[in-house]
């Protein structure tokens, strides 16, 4: 409803100048690139929200890799509506199959290595919650959903409170002995004091794949491991190679272009 409000305000005067009321249209969404689909429902969602009499039957399953020119889906209803809602719900669709699509691209650039690609906060503001569905669509997994769900002890953590074994002396007040508590380790150094106090899992950020895997020996089974920092579909396999548990990436939600869809009126 928000974005609809914030695409129409006052209607579609467009629609509504140009096209007689009680007309009414057929229109196919196709996809014109290879595209791993996500946000069928959303999409559905939004021309029910601009008018309950539009009907949208999808042909494609969420999650599903298409092909170029494969048919999405067919929108039937009154065409002022169908119109209204045509750049919201491709906005929304194009959004979250982008994410999916380049999320199965890294997905399959680590298969057979055991390791688990893994989102992160670096999402759209007020799109969280769609942007790491979409990523599941894509066969990833997600990171913690936000600051108030798990403690992951960075950089400026470390920093501000005077060092590893004091942040994670701290962070045991909240969530006790046994809580789950990551911290991020930029040095072999640092992999040894996370160790030492009682880290879970260890970040190994901006690390290169040869210092990866030392870091990976000398966790050993003590710690899980996960490893981030600038990862790209050229490098990820070999840090999955290099034994971590979990590559988290930025740019599932930063970065990743809109998938190439387009809806076509057929009156």
């Amino acid at each position: 409803e928000a974005a609809l409000m914030e695409d129409a305000p006052r209607g579609d005067i467009t629609s509504q100048a140009t096209i007689p009321e009680g007309t009414r249209c057929v229109a196919t969404l196709t996809a014109k690139g290879e595209t791993v689909v996500a946000g069928l429902p959303l999409f559905a969602a939004t021309f029910r929200v601009v008018d309950e009499r539009c009907r949208i039957v999808p042909h494609v399953k969420e999650g599903e890799m298409v092909a170029p020119g494969t048919k999405l889906a067919t929108v039937t209803g009154p065409a002022r509506s169908v119109l209204t809602g045509e750049r919201v719900a491709l906005n929304f669709l194009q959004r979250l199959s982008g994410v999916a699509s380049l999320t199965r691209k890294f997905v399959d650039a680590v298969a057979g290595t055991g390791c688990v690609i893994l989102d992160t906060r670096k999402t759209t503001p007020l799109m969280r919650d769609l942007e790491k569905y979409a990523v599941t669509a894509g066969g990833g997994e997600n990171h913690r959903r936000d600051l108030s769900e798990a403690i992951l002890i960075k950089e400026n953590h470390i920093a501000a409170a005077g060092g590893i074994a004091k942040a994670v002396i701290g962070a045991r007040t909240i969530v006790g002995r046994r809580g789950f508590v990551e911290v991020e380790a930029e040095t072999l150094d640092q992999v040894k004091q996370a160790l030492e106090a009682g880290a879970n899992r260890i970040l190994l950020d901006n690390m290169t794949p040869a210092e990866v895997k030392k870091a990976v020996a000398l966790v050993g089974k003590k710690a899980e491991t996960e490893a981030s920092g600038n990862m790209t579909l050229t490098t990820v396999r070999r840090y999955a190679e290099a034994g971590v548990g979990y590559i988290s990436v930025g740019s599932l939600t930063h970065s990743a272009p809109a998938a190439d869809l387009s809806l076509r009126v057929d009156l």
